[in-house]
Parts: structure tokens; sequence; C-alpha cells
């Protein structure tokens, strides 16, 4: 069994916004040598998530727009307050709560060297308190 780890940083330009990571983890398994196992792609951060969509700039939108939503600024938050471990207020609960929405994480089969997803399928690192620099890490494993 052979298990490859890539730590991958990356500058958000944006507030909120949806990179599509799906070309730089198709080479990594590529490169990998692995031919059958699993790709696991997870975030490293509380305010990022990774998430799987179709690739399309207007459902890029949607998905931005729909977490606005679901996690207002607008809204009273608990986490809205002086933490002494940082030194200052907490002002970014609806950040939290969008990744916990998406989700931190996403996995693919592996079979013959290539990773078994939908065509369709586009892996993204979704930022949602930027910009700041990001790291995101790829596991490939398997034989």
């Amino acid at each position: 069994m052979k298990t490859v780890l890539h730590r991958i940083g990356i500058q958000t330009c944006h507030e909120t916004e949806l990179i599509n990571i799906t070309p730089q983890v198709v080479e990594l398994v590529k490169q990998s040598g692995i031919k059958q196992g699993t790709v696991f792609v997870l975030s490293l951060h509380t305010t990022t998530a990774i998430t799987v969509n179709e690739g399309l700039p207007d459902l890029e939108k949607d998905i931005t727009e729909m977490i606005q939503r679901l996690a207002p600024e607008e809204h009273t938050y608990h986490h809205a307050r002086f933490l002494p471990s940082d030194g200052q207020m907490a002002v970014n609960a609806p950040s939290h709560l969008r990744s916990a929405l998406l989700g931190f994480q996403v996995f693919f089969p592996i079979d013959d060297g290539c990773m078994v997803r939908g065509s369709r399928q586009t892996i993204y690192l979704v930022e949602l308190d930027g910009p700041q620099y990001r790291t995101y890490v790829v596991q490939i494993v398997g034989e």
C-alpha cells in the first residue's frame, strides 16, 4: 500500500469564492502512480469548504447566494464575542456556518490510475472568509 500526501497553498482573492481545484487533483493522482485506490481532498481551515458540483459560473453564483441566504451576515450569532485566544472580537460566524453546510472534504475512487467521477463533477475549494492564504490537502492511497 502506498500513500502520497500533498499540501497545496492558494491565495484567495475575494471574501467568498469558488475555486476549481479539479485539474490539480487529477494531475496529482496521475503523478502518484497509484492504479487502484482513493483520493481524499480536505481543507485545513474552518472557514473554507471543499465541495463538488457542476462547474458552471451561473451555478457558482447560485451556490454563493444560497449560502449567504442560509447564514446571513445580518444575524445575531453567539460566536460574535471577544476571543481571548485571538485577542479580538470574532466576527466570522457566518463563514463557520457556511463551511459546516458545505463540508470540508470529498473523496473519489481511483481505478486504472484515474479518478472515478462524473463528467460534470468539479472539485471546489470554497473561500468563505477571504481573501486569505489557504491550504488544502490531497491524500492518495492505494496500490
